[in-house]
């Protein structure tokens, strides 16, 4: 095969049910291309029997199909060495999530598609949005079916295209009840079950967001590519600065408001590492509680680090693409704000740019840090302001010292001027005094140490004052820069234990899984990457490398850290270490469960059988015995009816046994299967023949229209027969136990209805578990292992068992299998 210049392009349609049109889409885009001269084939497309899909296949070209046989039966799949062979320039292939039958490689239709991909083959293709895996689960709470055939959410997400077949839910059920979806024997169905409104709006919006996730991915990639900074307002972002202090949840719900006013904006709280070494009402528990306030309200929580938080903040609603930015009120006077400049809220809206920023009031105001810095004592606008003050206020003093020459001593003077230095000290530290110091000496000898006028000092005192003065000054600047140090040391241990803290307590409580931890570690050291790796990385003198445990390392790529950083990172490191023992010995406890789960096993077997296991046994040899007496002649009536009780008996042990040993392959997970295509009406007369005479009848409805399932037929008559046994045992005489089917998509429901008095909700999940009999006082209902031997048969053969409410009454169990051949869709 020829070198391939570029990997094909991928376009995928997105529905969000079932019957949206997505089929239609992807044709009538392979028709457009083609009539444009592009080389297009239709390598596999579905048309389910649909008229107006068919006749957009006309005058394609179709790529001839494979043929496959499975377990008996036929199948048709997408022949990918035909389409490889015939190398398209665009190929159509339909239901990527498709299972492909076994006897061909790969295993799944996506998977499939990616081989196209990476012949150099453009490939348009559809899917579902209950078949992304990352909705999944989602989509079955909502709709109540499962879905077993999934596509990796990544696959889908590196299309090149994505397009949304959308259609409101009314549209979708009008057209399902015209029968454009569905034959007309399964529009009541499917109108009251999976296409209901509530069904199909849920799963309109998850398919919208999803969509406009990946299109938010897009945007991000683009401006990041294209080295775009400024912000682009296409969704509401809103940004809320928290410190840890109590003013903290006050910003966070202001924040969540003004998200909630826009559909689908975004909340993101970030804590930034402080410089200045305040940290007023500040705390680790504070910290943790307003994350849990930011995710109940459906926000994101960011832990950054920084120096300069002003920077830190707006570089990071910047790069979220923020369109708000909410911050906390400061509580400076005016005096602060005089020495220390411009606080961190009016610099942000200096550097904010097109974000708005909001100012919300509070009664406290809180300073938060995180790591701050330890290599300056003082902010930049003190040492500034420090050694101008040193040159201007002893002026100012030598100014109004003048003034009143005369009223004050040569000692008060220089007290005053002592004073103005300690002053100084305090603003600017150690160089300030020194040049508050020196400047103060000179004007002190020049205007008021005699000879005035010149630098001359005529008497012996007047040098010891001014030596005095001098050692002074600059004690107390030393003394004054020394407790700043201190504090700031204070600060930075603080932070860092509180960091910790957190960090640890979050690994205790088991809320951080390893890939979360690495994201933590980034996020706080601010570094562009973090992974983790089993081998040292070689030729990269940029990258951080921390060990962890063994061989392991975290691996960092970024900013160069200072060594204050990187012994906080080595705790970092540690938690991780910490974490991926957890996660094995959490594997490891997983491997040890269902051994424990299998001596329970035997323990309730022991406990629950004893009882079920005599009984029949008894009556059985009671009846024998009576037969084998010599000393009774008993009528022909009498030998039939002891026949008929040893008989009875006999296939109750036989049936008891049989569960037990089922139950126990189960556990084991030594059951061996023959699925293979079974049409429920041929396991239903043996699984009627197993019923007691007295039972109630069965009316038996729509079986014949249903597809075959794949199953084991042996264990689908075990499952059937126990479901038929437990609802004719709580049909009230004279009622019927009602057996129906449907079928949807790639399942066969067969529900079993009963109009007994059903099971209350809080106790339906006792009712699979083994030996437990609900309303069972007596020990006379049997052991119970019916239902719980068939949910695991059920489970075994990829299928569900769910139990839920008879509509007036009643309890119907529904069983869901795969079915044996694509159903329409």
């Amino acid at each position: 095969m020829e070198a391939v210049a570029r990997p094909g392009r991928l376009k995928v349609f997105l529905g969000a049910a079932p019957g949206v049109g997505k089929t239609y889409r992807m044709l009538d885009e392979g028709r457009r291309r083609a009539d444009r001269g592009t080389d297009v084939v239709v390598a596999f497309v579905e048309c389910h029997g649909r008229r107006l899909t068919e006749e957009k296949l006309a005058g394609l070209e179709i790529v001839p199909r494979a043929e496959r046989t499975y377990r008996g039966s036929r199948f048709e799949e997408m022949d990918l060495h035909a389409v490889l062979e015939r190398r398209p320039e665009v190929a159509l292939v339909d239901e990527l999530a498709h299972s492909v039958v076994p006897g061909g490689s790969p295993a799944k239709r996506w998977q499939e598609v990616e081989v196209l991909l990476a012949a150099g083959i453009d490939v348009v293709t559809a899917v579902n949005v209950q078949h992304l895996e990352s909705l999944n689960d989602v989509v079955e709470k909502i709709t109540k079916v499962s879905q077993h055939e999934t596509v990796p959410d990544a696959v889908v997400r590196r299309a090149d295209e994505i397009e949304l077949v959308d259609l409101p839910p009314e549209a979708l059920r009008r057209r399902l009840a015209h029968g454009n979806i569905y034959t007309p024997e399964r529009v009541d169905a499917a109108l009251s079950n999976y296409f209901r409104i509530g069904n199909l709006t849920a799963l309109r919006e998850l398919a919208l967001l999803w969509v406009a996730g990946r299109v938010d991915e897009a945007l991000q990639k683009y401006r990041a590519d294209h080295g775009i900074g400024g912000v682009w307002e296409t969704r509401e972002r809103v940004v809320v600065a928290i410190t840890g202090g109590p003013e903290g949840d006050t910003l966070i719900r202001r924040a969540a408001r003004i998200a909630a006013r826009s559909a689908g904006g975004d909340l993101l709280a970030v804590h930034i590492a402080r410089s200045d070494g305040l940290a007023v009402g500040a705390s680790a528990s504070a910290l943790v509680r307003q994350r849990a306030l930011v995710e109940s309200l459906g926000g994101s929580y960011h832990s950054l680090v920084g120096d300069d938080v002003p920077t830190a903040l707006t570089e990071f609603a910047q790069t979220e693409n923020a369109t708000q930015l909410v911050l906390g009120t400061s509580r400076r006077g005016r005096v602060e704000r005089f020495l220390t400049g411009r606080g961190t809220g009016e610099t942000i809206v200096g550097l904010s740019e097109d974000i708005d920023v909001h100012t919300v009031t509070h009664e406290r105001a809180g300073g938060g840090r995180l790591l701050p810095s330890r290599r300056r004592t003082l902010p930049t606008s003190r040492l500034i302001a420090g050694p101008v003050l040193g040159l201007v206020l002893p002026l100012a003093l030598t100014f109004l010292l003048d003034q009143s020459r005369g009223s004050l001593n040569l000692t008060s003077e220089a007290l005053l001027f002592l004073l103005a230095v300690v002053g100084v000290a305090c603003v600017g530290g150690v160089v300030s005094a020194l040049v508050a110091s020196l400047t103060a000496s000179l004007l002190l000898n020049y205007w008021f140490i005699p000879p005035v006028g010149e630098f001359t000092i005529a008497e012996p005192n007047n040098i010891l004052a001014l030596m005095v003065f001098a050692v002074v000054a600059g004690t107390v600047a030393a003394a004054v820069d020394r407790s700043m140090r201190l504090s700031r040391r204070a600060a930075r241990a603080t932070a860092e234990a509180e960091t910790l803290s957190s960090l640890a307590g979050s690994i205790v409580r088991g809320d951080q899984a390893v890939p979360a931890l690495l994201e933590r570690t980034r996020e706080t050291f601010g570094m562009d990457s973090v992974e983790l790796a089993d081998r040292p990385v070689e030729g990269d003198a940029s990258v951080v490398q921390v060990p962890v445990g063994g061989d392991a390392r975290l691996v960092l790529r970024g900013r160069p850290l200072p060594a204050s950083d990187r012994r906080v990172l080595a705790a970092f490191a540690a938690h991780v270490n910490v974490a991926v023992e957890r996660a094995r010995l959490a594997e490891a406890a997983a491997e040890i469960e269902p051994v424990k789960a299998a001596d329970r096993m035997r323990t309730a077997l022991l406990a629950a059988v004893s009882h079920d296991l005599r009984t029949p046994l008894a009556a059985g040899w009671a009846a024998i015995e009576s037969l084998r007496a010599r000393d009774v002649e008993f009528s022909v009536e009498d030998r039939d009816e002891l026949l008929a009780t040893a008989d009875e008996s006999m296939a109750r042990l036989n049936r008891l046994v049989e569960n037990l040993l089922d139950m126990s392959r189960l556990q084991a997970g030594a059951l061996k299967l023959d699925l293979r295509a079974t049409h429920l009406l041929e396991v239903l007369p043996a699984a009627l023949d197993g019923l007691p005479t007295d039972a109630p009848t069965v009316d038996a409805q729509n079986l014949e229209h249903v597809p075959s399932v794949l199953a084991d037929p042996p264990l689908l008559e075990r499952v059937v027969a126990n479901l038929l046994s437990n609802a004719a045992r709580h049909t009230p005489p004279g009622r019927h136990v009602l057996l129906t089917a449907s079928a949807f998509d790639d399942r066969v429901e067969i529900r079993v209805v009963d109009r007994g008095p059903g099971i209350p909700e809080a106790d339906r999940k006792n009712a699979f578990v083994p030996f437990q009999r609900l309303g069972d006082t007596d020990n006379t209902t049997g052991v119970g292992l019916g239902l719980a031997l068939s949910r695991g048969l059920a489970e075994a053969m990829g299928g569900t068992l769910t139990a839920e409410d008879t509509p007036g009454g009643g309890l119907t169990m529904t069983l869901s299998l795969p079915a044996a051949l694509p159903v329409p869709v």
